[in-house]
């Protein structure tokens, strides 16, 4: 019964075509186990290829240790490739000011894109199910979200070079218990889910008992609803693309212009969709407190009687009227710009909040080192190394590209925000190229191996703790 409603749910969807290569996330829980051992016992009939991909978070200590080790025993069980990894996102926090959910998430799919692109696949299967469905749902309706947020989770969506898909979204969390009792599997359980202090955990302890009470299966109805949503969706937003060029006048990296005269002639759905473009445009990352009340705010304000008004979006976005011209545009303040001499050793306190910590280091060099740290010859590197703000036309040869980006082009690949782009340090030596954008990239000087007898300089790029910076 099981796996005949989730073969047809795949089937319906499209979701696995033939001779596929699957990266199945799995952290060992119920739901992941399950999808682990469905993906495992029908990959021969839907003649795919399957391999794991396992993040330990790194935030329960030995606890999640023990659950790499378990997803990993498991897969050798099974004979599936298995990889996995430890990332340290509680230190990740500290450097970057993330959330907690933001950081594990950040972290775990860029892991996730590491496993696709080893194993040349286009799908990544997670195990979220027709519960989690109803909870994203009604937390997204309660936090005021719009256009497709509304809708929750997609069964497909695109992802890196291919797609996330999410089978088990017709299935309900008592489908999936019943399914690893009934094949003898016995996952790890996180402590984590039982803690109100999470928003999705309150949901599901006091939400979703009582709709499950009403009708245990609900989730199917908030499945189809979910999916007619973004059926709907789609629909509206396509016809909203093509009225919204008859009412752009300017659009450019963070700046947009609109004719409200022929906005006010649209259909009240495509004038909301068409504002939800525009600003999707402006936006390089959508911020989570954007919500359905800044599109009325907007419309409040291209509206109203007034000639002239302002409204402050989150992000630092501004919009204003200008008689029967509506204008987005980023708020940026002035900052000076900089270039400094790297002192060597020393600490380099940067106006960003940040530092470059600099030192002569010699002998062995780590086996691995992220991109907030940079190493090169001490008798090569062209001293003294310089530290600046960008400049247009700026450009890195990045390591094992073959070749040079711009810098600009770098920042919106890395969903960098405007207002953080201008103080980002820029390391050159002295003939002026560059050899690091911190955090981000290292040039193809940057040194991966050992050489026996040779002096390195060693860069690392730090928040300042005391620092309010951004």
């Amino acid at each position: 019964m099981f796996k005949r409603k989730i073969l047809d749910y795949i089937y319906k969807h499209k979701l696995i075509p033939e001779k596929s290569s699957l990266v199945a996330g799995v952290s060992g829980g119920p739901d992941s186990l399950v999808l682990l051992h469905f993906l495992n016992s029908v990959k021969d009939e839907l003649e795919f290829k399957l391999v794991v991909a396992h993040v330990d978070h790194m935030f329960r200590g030995e606890e999640s240790y023990q659950d790499y080790l378990f997803v990993e025993s498991v897969c050798r069980e099974w004979d599936i490739p298995f990889e996995g990894k430890r990332i340290n996102v509680p230190e990740y926090m500290d450097i970057s000011g993330e959330s907690t959910q933001n950081a594990a998430r950040d972290l775990r799919y860029s892991f996730f894109k590491d496993v696709m692109n080893k194993y040349k696949s286009s799908l990544l299967v997670l195990g979220h199910h027709g519960d989690d469905q109803i909870e994203t749902m009604l937390m997204r309706i309660t936090r005021g979200a719009s256009g497709m947020a509304r809708a929750g989770i997609p069964a497909k969506r695109r992802f890196h070079d291919g797609w996330v898909i999410r089978p088990f979204l017709v299935a309900s969390k008592n489908e999936l218990i019943n399914y690893a009792k009934e094949n003898g599997l016995e996952p790890r359980l996180d402590p984590s889910n039982e803690k109100d202090v999470y928003l999705r955990n309150r949901f599901r302890h006091s939400v979703l008992p009582f709709l499950k009470s009403e009708n245990p299966r609900s989730h199917e109805h908030y499945q189809r609803f979910s999916e007619e949503l973004f059926e709907d969706e789609a629909f509206l937003q396509e016809l909203a693309a093509k009225h919204i060029e008859d009412i752009w006048i300017e659009k450019q990296d963070g700046y947009a212009s609109i004719k409200l005269e022929r906005l006010q002639l649209m259909p009240k759905p495509l004038q909301r969709r068409a504002i939800q473009l525009i600003l999707d445009y402006l936006y390089t990352e959508r911020p989570s407190s954007l919500s359905a009340l800044h599109i009325d705010q907007l419309f409040a304000l291209f509206f109203c009687p007034q000639p002239s008004a302002e409204l402050h979006l989150p992000a630092g976005l501004y919009a204003e009227k200008s008689y029967q011209t509506g204008i987005f545009r980023f708020f940026q303040p002035e900052r000076p710009e900089y270039s400094l001499h790297l002192q060597i050793p020393g600490d380099n306190i940067l106006p960003n909040g940040y530092k470059i910590k600099a030192q002569y280091i010699n002998g062995e060099i780590p086996d691995s080192y992220g991109n907030d740290s940079f190493i090169i010859p001490a008798l090569t590197s062209d001293l003294p190394l310089i530290v600046r703000t960008r400049k247009d036309g700026d450009r890195i040869s990045i390591k094992g590209l073959g070749g040079s980006k711009k810098l600009k082009d770098i920042f919106i690949d890395e969903k960098i925000p405007k207002s953080r782009r201008n103080d980002w340090p820029v390391v050159m030596n002295q003939r002026g190229e560059i050899l690091w954008l911190p955090g981000l990239k290292k040039s193809d000087q940057a040194v991966d191996k050992s050489r026996d007898g040779q002096s390195f300089i060693f860069l690392k790029y730090k928040k300042l703790k005391s620092s309010r910076g951004q």
